[in-house]
């Protein structure tokens, strides 16, 4: 510790130069001036302007370098300012071009997750090493833990590499699938499922190499196996039984992305298998709900797309008994072939399922290729049956109760 704290104190000294205070105050100043062209011209994140205005910041930084070694001064902090921004920009117009071709939501999430904070961080390094050597602040020892020395490189790797693990291993994992899917002709579902695992067995490779580089050992890895033994039995049991039930979910395939289910008695769309939950999409109000994995691991799941998407679905009616029903079952059947989005085959089926108080009961049963639009084709079906009705003087009736009074002599 107190190494580190000479190594600061060093830096502040540096700072005091003559040269690094010219040089800081110059790169303030193109900050400040770029800021203030932001303010005033406010551009959009699709706008082309931006990259200009970097590009003409580059220029300014490259002639100011220029200018400070001309009577032999120092200029390197200028110098790299201006290839980091050089390199931004040519980033940033990497980000335009794949808006105009992939998913913008996509594109952004993943560039102010992953791009934006690894560069800061490799800015970060390059500065802190050009001050002083970043091999010799990051061998600097902090405490002593299990017999080996815990470092600043260590604890640095320690806060950012799972981030990183998390968040950077999307992409690769996400061509991977694409790649496995065009040689294997994998499906959609089976291809989110290989990809989900890569990506745990990437987590967890890079995980491994992380203990190795901050030092533990054989004995601490068995201490905090034995604290997370421990841990398991107070705290965290629900987590890792989280965990171990999405394994198996995802390798037997019973719950894989994509899957069409029935929960709570709506259908939903499995959008993600986590670690620890799935988010499952309802259609009806465009919700996503996040639900444990275990849930699908101990209870019952319905699910229409474990072997094929097709659907059964039914719409109850009622029509007066004065009405035939042969006359009544054929202009069932036949409002639900004029409907598109009713599939031919199987083809609509009508039956009488009973007689009720007031009207005969019928049932129109027919099969849809997409579960998530079952609510919709069935208001379709049910307003064309309306019609059909109003058109062939057919009755839906209403319960309706006649009470009779006696009066007493």
């Amino acid at each position: 510790m107190n190494e580190l704290l000479f190594l600061i104190g060093g830096w502040f000294g540096m700072l005091m130069r003559g040269s690094v205070l010219l040089q800081l105050a110059i790169l303030v100043a193109v900050f400040l001036l770029h800021q203030t062209w932001k303010r005033r011209r406010r551009p959009s994140l699709a706008s082309w302007q931006p990259l200009l205005a970097k590009l003409a910041a580059v220029g300014i930084l490259a002639l100011a370098a220029a200018l400070v070694a001309l009577p032999g001064m120092a200029s390197g902090l200028i110098v790299l300012a201006a290839q980091l921004l050089a390199v931004w920009t040519a980033l940033d117009a990497l980000r335009l071009i794949l808006r105009r071709f992939q998913n913008v939501d996509a594109v952004e999430s993943y560039w102010f997750r992953a791009v934006r904070p690894l560069f800061l961080v490799v800015a970060l390094l390059l500065f802190i090493d050009r001050f002083d050597g970043l091999q010799a602040i990051a061998d600097v020892r902090l405490i002593a833990m299990f017999g080996e020395h815990f470092t600043v490189g260590g604890a640095a790797l320690l806060v950012s590499l799972p981030y990183f693990l998390v968040v950077l291993s999307e992409l690769p994992v996400l061509f991977l699938g694409f790649l496995l899917q065009r040689l294997m002709g994998l499906s959609a579902g089976n291809r989110k499922v290989f990809e989900l695992i890569f990506r745990y067995l990437l987590i967890g490779v890079g995980v491994l190499w992380l203990a190795n580089q901050i030092g533990l050992n054989g004995t601490a890895i068995a201490a905090i196996a034995g604290g997370l033994s421990v841990g398991l039995g107070f705290g965290i049991k629900e987590v890792f039984s989280n965990f171990v039930s999405g394994l198996w979910l995802l390798f037997e395939g019973s719950v894989r992305p994509g899957e069409i289910l029935l929960f709570e008695g709506d259908p939903v769309e499995v959008r993600r298998l986590g670690l620890r939950a799935a988010t499952l999409w309802r259609d009806r109000d465009n919700v996503e709900l996040v639900v444990p994995n275990q849930t699908f691991f101990t209870a019952t799941t319905t699910t229409y797309t474990g072997t094929d998407r097709m659907r059964r679905s039914e719409v109850q009616v009622g029509a007066s008994y004065r009405h035939d029903p042969d006359r009544v079952i054929a202009l069932l059947e036949e409002v639900a072939r004029a409907n598109p989005r009713v599939l031919p085959q199987p083809a609509p089926k009508g039956l009488l399922i009973n007689y009720g108080d007031s009207s005969i009961d019928y049932a129109l049963r027919f099969w849809i290729a997409n579960p998530m639009e079952n609510g919709g084709i069935c208001s379709e079906v049910r307003r064309a049956i309306w019609h059909a009705f109003q058109a062939h003087e057919i009755e839906i009736p209403f319960p309706q109760r006649v009470l009779h009074t006696s009066s007493e002599s």
